[in-house]
């Protein structure tokens, strides 16, 4: 360690052709001619026994009507692109007054278009969130596309890509049946009904090719449905139905090369899309639990650093917010959570999932697995009572600024490059006054530190175990460490002056 002092894609399409090779004669005998093709017809209809088992005809009747098509308007404001010396006042004087107002900014009416499901007979709508946001005008058409309804916008939660409209006319409409998601297997046969490129009413077929897909940033929280059924610009926010007719997802995103369908296509689950749906209609946002804690993944490395059985599993505890509710419980850095209210939680967006839909106020059942040293680690439980998720728990941190000082000590953590907090440095990174520790102001690419994701920004807390109060004493301890493994305590900034920590573990051995 070393310590500083203030100083495309492209897809090929290949076309088969097929030459057939004549007669080499010029002179050849024309052909006798043909005998009608005898071909066999029948015209009567598809017997019901027949197209009940094979069709999915009377599942699109059935569903068909609830499924809308969404047309947005939306007016922009866009400046004129013009060369630097337009702004000389020169111009104003030769050209006269009227020269500035020319180049005022420009309105630009922008229409897109998605789809969108009937859910309730009195008119609420469920949509993908980026289909109708910023819009000053929603129209809603029915499959039919004969008449249009202007809706309004009851809601939106961009965490989950979800958005709430009601339609203004007042009367019966028909809605879809919503099933459980949570019953869907792999392999269920399911259908993608909505409108894309503005053709008209679609429908696909498909499987259901994976459940609780996440990790791709498409939204905060992703507990996607994964489907082989056709998705494709235009079909966002449409239903995503069982073999019943059943509504069991809202399509939501594609995984693409091209832009068009290649049979990966997500939708959010109907039980996510009806807990944002609810809360936006009863309270006009949404509150989600929050357990005041930075899970992480609990690594065969981490398990070990804490004395935890290799086959252990569960969702690491890196950090504790202060009076939160993990800290009222008496959760610890460094606990494992094996389960809430019973259901096992294996990762952290599992963990985060649980807790965001369940309401603030509710009392959970934690079931934790506790390491601590020379004893046996031993399970128990804890009640903690949910608060409020921040708004701005999501906000994301910039990188710290370096200042430069003179001196340098090498140590076994090569590569990292850690300071003082002082006040200005504080200042200018936005670490809040309670934290203690030594800013890492750089980590070189490639080194084990960096592989084990210590980053600039981060504030060392502790080196195995042991607290870190400044640059200084942070080389002593990385210089005493012994052993093949190192495990630091960071604290990283998320934004505003707020962070969070977590356990990382870095490669004691020389490369």
């Amino acid at each position: 360690m070393k310590r500083t002092a203030l100083r495309k894609t492209c897809w090929s399409f290949c076309l088969a052709f097929s030459f057939v090779i004549g007669s080499s004669s010029a002179f050849a005998a024309a052909p006798a001619k043909n005998s009608p093709a005898k071909v066999i017809t029948d015209d009567s209809p598809l017997p019901k026994n027949l197209k009940d088992s094979t069709s999915f005809a009377p599942v699109i009747k059935k569903v068909a009507p609830s499924v809308v098509n969404i047309y947005t308007t939306k007016t922009t404001r866009e400046a004129p692109r013009l060369h630097p010396f337009f702004n000389d006042p020169f111009f104003e004087r030769f050209f006269g007054p009227q020269f500035r107002g020319q180049l005022q900014p420009r309105e630009r009416t922008e229409r897109s278009l998605g789809s969108g499901v009937i859910v309730s007979s009195d008119g609420y709508v469920l949509t993908a969130n980026h289909v109708v946001d910023g819009a000053d005008e929603v129209k809603v058409a029915l499959a039919t596309g004969e008449q249009e309804f202007a809706a309004k916008i009851i809601g939106n939660d961009p965490l989950t890509d979800i958005a709430v409209l009601k339609l203004d006319e007042e009367k019966p409409w028909q809605a879809v049946t919503l099933a459980d998601d949570t019953k869907l297997e792999v392999g269920d046969r399911v259908l993608a009904i909505g409108n894309p490129f503005g053709i008209g009413q679609t429908v696909t077929m498909g499987i259901v090719s994976g459940l609780e897909r996440g990790g791709f940033g498409i939204t905060s929280y992703e507990n996607f449905i994964q489907t082989d059924a056709a998705i494709n610009v235009g079909n966002s926010g449409g239903a995503l139905v069982d073999a019943a007719g059943r509504l069991v997802g809202i399509n939501t995103a594609i995984l693409s090369g091209s832009g068009g369908n290649i049979g990966v296509g997500f939708a959010v689950p109907i039980g996510m899309a009806r807990y944002v749906m609810e809360q936006l209609i009863n309270e006009g946002k949404v509150s989600r639990g929050y357990l005041g804690i930075n899970p992480q993944q609990l690594t065969p490395d981490l398990a070990a650093q804490f004395g935890l059985p290799d086959e252990s599993s569960g969702v690491l505890v890196g950090g504790v917010m202060p009076d939160g509710a993990a800290a009222k419980a008496g959760l610890k850095e460094g606990d494992v959570i094996l389960e809430v209210n019973g259901r096992k939680v294996t990762e952290p967006r599992h963990l985060q999932l649980t807790v965001a839909q369940t309401p603030p106020g509710s009392k959970v059942t934690l079931k934790i697995l506790r390491g601590e040293r020379g004893r046996k680690p031993a399970e128990k439980m804890l009640t903690a009572t949910l608060g409020t998720l921040p708004q701005d728990a999501f906000a994301r941190g910039g990188r710290p600024q370096q200042t430069e000082r003179e001196g340098t000590t090498h140590d076994s953590l090569d590569g990292v490059e850690v300071t003082d907090l002082d006040p200005q440095i504080r200042r200018q990174n936005g670490i809040p006054n309670n934290i203690r520790g030594a800013l890492v102001v750089n980590v070189e690419s490639g080194s084990n530190a960096a592989e084990a994701g210590l980053q600039p920004g981060d504030v060392i807390l502790q080196i195995n175990r042991q607290p870190v109060r400044d640059a200084e004493e942070a080389v002593a301890l990385s210089e005493e460490a012994k052993g093949d493994k190192i495990m630091l305590q960071v604290w990283t900034p998320s934004g505003r002056g707020q962070g969070f920590t977590r356990f990382l573990v870095v490669d004691n051995r020389k490369r």
